[in-house]
């Protein structure tokens, strides 16, 4: 009987010392591939290796429209991830869908404090409710950027990224003049060419402060500045000064000019670390933001990039986890990690002035990277340049995209390709408001 007593005590232990033990699982998806992802993966682990109470799973969905289409559909069989990356556009989308538990709060309930006021406003308040309280928790952030050549500069008798369009025009006629091929890659991007370049003129690029004061928001981006730098992009293209570069093609923008062949590329400060990682030892090349049109007062440019957002229907355990992974995220020394084996920037005063402080920016390969917090920070925020709040963005993309591509191949002018875009893209926010009806935005 004693025997028995004592196996059983045994066994009881066990199993409570097994239960005590196992750790707390959540899931976490995530719309990044290749080395992007394998950092992504390596962010899990090194919060997993932290501690010894909580364990999260990262998942790639592929991309970040796939993760939340992937999500809505785990939602109806109750198997959607505590966590989803987002991309920046899909903030309406998300604030919206009733799904969502808003990382203000999840901190707070968990008994977190975030210096909120740290993360810098270019980047805050495209994910910020109209009170300023973000939903969702800055991670892989960006802006765009001119990448140029100062080597072909030096032949041309420059050796400083012009400040302006006008400017860089006549960079790119005196790069052809002395035989370059390729001045500057071209693909349409609606993220460099629409949004950074409406961000940095102040421009608006729909009504209702781009959308933020109200659903019943329209594009307006066929009347702007936008159309006329449209207009110059064909131009330049038609006359040789802008090459199209593509990976369908041949070589895209940024490893056409990784490999020499174009004297500039726009694109993401992300792109920074695969730059380095591609050209050849000796190759001088440098980062600047973007240009402007003469007479324009430069405002801050906006980020890119996604966020993490928690989703409802978890349990308080989940929910602590995931607060917990986020205060990792949030600290200094993750944020020189994910700078350093990413492109990627720092979100908040506190990481960046931690890299400063370390010399992060004083040499290659991270030199020049301080130059996104720099445009980002260039002027405080405006109504117009906090971000674009319109719902179902990613399809606005794609439509002006596919407008762009029409004007490529001499189908269409600028002016009539953006104003079947406008067209279309105000049909898509109609559609979105009728979803919403009777609903505001936080």
């Amino acid at each position: 009987m004693q025997k028995k007593l004592i196996a059983s005590t045994l066994a009881l232990l066990a199993l409570t010392t097994s239960a005590m033990a196992e750790k707390v699982k959540f899931e976490y998806w995530y719309g990044l591939t290749g080395q992007l992802g394998e950092q992504v993966q390596a962010t899990c682990d090194r919060f997993n290796a932290s501690q010894d109470k909580y364990e999260i799973s990262c998942v790639s969905q592929g991309d970040y429209a796939t993760a939340l289409q992937n999500t809505i559909a785990a939602f109806r069989a109750k198997k959607h991830p505590t966590i989803v990356q987002g991309v920046e556009v899909s903030t309406p989308d998300l604030m919206l869908s009733g799904q969502v538990y808003p990382a203000y709060k999840l901190m707070e309930d968990n008994g977190f404090e975030i210096d909120w006021d740290s993360y810098f406003p270019g980047i805050a308040n495209y994910y910020a409710d109209s009170d300023g309280r973000l939903w969702s928790m800055p991670f892989n952030s960006s802006t765009a950027m001119m990448y140029w050549n100062v080597d072909a500069y030096k032949s041309i008798g420059r050796d400083e990224a012009p400040k302006t369009w006008e400017e860089y025009e006549q960079v790119l006629r005196e790069l052809k003049e002395a035989g370059n091929a390729c001045p500057s890659g071209y693909a349409p991007s609606s993220w460099v060419d629409l949004e950074q370049f409406s961000m940095v003129h102040g421009e608006p690029i729909a009504t209702k402060n781009n959308g933020y004061d109200g659903l019943d928001a329209e594009v307006v981006f066929n009347k702007t500045l936008h159309a006329k730098h449209m207009k110059d992009i064909k131009r330049w293209i038609d006359e040789g000064l802008l090459v199209i570069k593509t990976r369908e093609t041949g070589l895209s923008t940024r490893d056409a000019f990784a490999a020499g062949e174009c004297g500039h590329f726009f694109g993401s400060i992300a792109s920074h670390q695969a730059v380095t990682e591609q050209v050849d030892e000796g190759f001088a090349w440098d980062v600047a933001m973007l240009p402007v049109y003469e007479g324009t007062e430069r405002k801050n440019s906006v980020v890119g990039g996604a966020s993490l957002w928690t989703l409802s229907g978890k349990t308080e355990d989940q929910y602590r986890g995931a607060a917990e992974y986020f205060k990792f995220l949030a600290k200094p020394e993750s944020a020189e990690f994910w700078s350093t084996v990413t492109g990627y920037i720092p979100v908040t005063d506190e990481g960046f002035d931690y890299l400063v402080e370390k010399g992060f920016y004083s040499e290659r390969p991270y030199k020049g990277r301080d130059k996104a917090i720099e445009s980002l920070t260039y002027t405080p925020v405006t109504p117009l340049t906090r971000g674009i709040r319109l719902g179902n963005f990613v399809q606005i993309r794609a439509e002006w995209t596919s407008q762009m591509q029409a004007v490529l191949s001499g189908q269409k002018t600028p002016q009539e390709a953006l104003d079947d875009a406008v067209d279309r893209s105000n049909k898509t926010l109609r559609k979105f408001e009728r979803t919403y009806n009777g609903k505001t935005l936080p």
